[in-house]
């Protein structure tokens, strides 16, 4: 079990260093037609369908960039000591609000990792609610406290003109929808109509 934790652990310092490396390759770019943010993610677009999986990893400045660090990193670790598969789960995160993005979004490039925020958010919140477990309610507890009133301004059309505040409620209904069919009533039947062994598949295939 420590093994474990401590494996999620590193997993997350290298997924938020990893953003922090595409930043830091980006600077020299940025103002160039070599823009990696050019990558990110333009709804209803065949070039714009890479920004489901590249989309996180992109940020519009350094304090964009500081502003999704801590409650991505807190979120992450939350997630790590708390579920027994998180690479899975953020995986499926940033697929299902990526694809949502990419058909209800504005026609603007969105980059940023707000939706995996939200969706992270929304999962932790949903999943303690659905299990009633005390790991998963205070990581539900501790979500609502940290980041609940902020992160529901961010909902709403009025955060701003360059806030893609439809990646965060894609992000966030994602997160419940996920949570709802892995941890709810009907995930927890489908785990247990599995045969010990096996291994349940319980999800679907601006700048």
């Amino acid at each position: 079990m420590k093994l474990q934790v401590k494996k999620n652990l590193v997993s997350v310092l290298a997924f938020v260093g990893f953003i922090w490396l595409v930043y830091l390759i980006n600077l020299p770019l940025q103002y160039g037609e070599y823009n990696l943010n050019r990558f990110g993610l333009e709804p209803r677009t065949l070039h714009g369908l890479v920004g489901i999986f590249t989309m996180p990893f992109l940020h519009d400045g350094l304090n964009h960039l500081l502003g999704n660090t801590v409650p991505l990193a807190v979120l992450l670790l939350m997630l790590a000591f708390t579920r027994p598969n998180p690479k899975r789960i953020i995986v499926c995160l940033t697929v299902m609000s990526g694809v949502m993005l990419w058909l209800l979004g504005r026609p603007k490039i969105h980059v940023g990792a707000s939706a995996l925020i939200y969706a992270l958010t929304a999962y932790l919140m949903a999943a303690g609610f659905y299990e009633r477990k005390v790991a998963s309610a205070v990581a539900a507890i501790l979500v609502g406290v940290l980041y609940g009133g902020t992160l529901f301004w961010g909902l709403l059309p009025t955060a701003g003109a360059h806030v893609s505040w439809e990646g965060h409620l894609l992000g966030a209904i994602a997160g419940g929808l996920f949570a709802a069919q892995t941890t709810g009533r009907s995930g927890r039947k489908a785990l247990r109509a599995v045969p010990a062994g096996e291994s349940p598949i319980v999800s679907d295939s601006t700048v």
